[in-house]
């Protein structure tokens, strides 16, 4: 039988489980060689568990980004209850602190975590969608630009992938988000959402549920954006200036500690280019029938900007952090680098 580490490329492409693999070699070790070669099927081996930009990769990469994000912002959720009423109500929610003691008083503990089911799997579907298709544009726009090109604009490269991933994974985030708003800031119109999601179709149709989605763009495509592209120029200078080992010598903790570092400076950026939006979108589905002037007009542009702002810095930050440590750990388990690192990552993307 033919070595399997060299048989054609189309066996490095299977997502089984390293354990489903076999070898001649182990076969015959293990007294389980077949009498009669020809046979029997043995699965090869790969060199590795994915290959780069194979389509593998692709739903690697998504798997990775739904379990980084999905359960990230599920665990921020008592912070996200609060900063939606300090949006929605600040003369009540007049402060964080305050804002979590009027929510402890009036609901309980139950109380900080409404809205945990829509959460979990709103930015579930949105992760998938939004880290599987970035690596995918980041790729494809690489490829169109050439070496040359896409080594000295690779900052564009970041912005277009992440804009023309997250465009695609808000449709699937937006229904989900209207629901958590709603069960976070209405008091008694739902337990969650069992009971929020037919409550919206049955007063306001399907449609009701993406009424939201143009100020969501609004809120989440910028953060993408600023998240993606700061991300991956803050780890290329952590590599090339703070850390005094070469990215391939680093330990892979070391490696997870700098993702974790570089995305928690790049989620303070992403809160506050964001954060107008994210006023909007908290407003526009709390409130039946509002328009975004009705928004502008009560919150104030001052309001519209800052109100809530510092919990938010917090919360994204934290969230930013988590997740691309979480992202880049996924990748790791399957044997991927880690994303980012000292040479420009355009270029390395045009040569592969």
């Amino acid at each position: 039988m033919a070595d399997p580490l060299n048989n054609n490329k189309n066996s490095r492409h299977s997502l089984l489980p390293s354990f489903l693999y076999s070898s001649s070699s182990s076969m015959v070790a293990s007294g389980y060689a077949s009498s009669a070669p020809s046979s029997r099927v043995v699965i090869a081996a790969p060199r590795e568990k994915v290959e780069m930009y194979s389509a593998g990769y692709y739903v690697a990469c998504g798997v990775a980004g739904m379990l980084a994000t999905g359960p990230t912002h599920m665990a921020v959720t008592p912070m996200d209850v609060v900063k939606c009423n300090m949006q929605i109500d600040p003369i009540k929610y007049k402060s964080v602190t305050s804002g979590f003691g009027v929510l402890l008083k009036e609901q309980g503990i139950r109380g900080l975590f409404k809205g945990w089911a829509p959460t979990l799997i709103g930015y579930s579907a949105q992760g998938a969608g939004k880290y599987g298709l970035y690596e995918f544009f980041k790729k494809y726009y690489t490829d169109i630009a050439g070496p040359e090109y896409a080594a000295k604009y690779k900052t564009l490269i970041y912005l277009a992938g992440s804009a023309s991933a997250e465009v695609i994974a808000d449709v699937a985030l937006c229904p989900m988000e209207a629901v958590k708003v709603r069960v976070q800031t209405q008091p008694g119109f739902a337990r969650g959402l069992a009971d929020g999601l037919p409550k919206i179709i049955k007063s306001e149709g399907a449609l009701g549920l993406y009424k939201g989605l143009v100020p969501l763009w609004g809120r989440q495509v910028p953060y993408t954006m600023m998240k993606f592209a700061a991300f991956e120029n803050t780890i290329e200078l952590m590599y090339n200036h703070v850390i005094p080992t070469p990215k391939e010598q680093c330990s892979k903790p070391l490696q997870l500690g700098v993702s974790f570092a570089s995305g928690y400076i790049a989620g303070v950026f992403c809160a506050v280019v964001s954060h107008p939006a994210d006023n909007l979108v908290s407003f526009l589905n709390n409130a039946k029938g509002a328009t975004v002037g009705d928004a502008v007009k009560k919150l104030g542009l001052l309001g519209l900007f800052t109100r809530g702002l510092p919990l938010r810095i917090f919360m994204i930050g934290t969230l930013s952090g988590g997740q691309w440590a979480l992202y880049d750990a996924f990748k790791v388990l399957l044997g991927l680098p880690t994303t980012g690192g000292p040479a420009p990552a355009a270029t390395e993307l045009a040569k592969a």
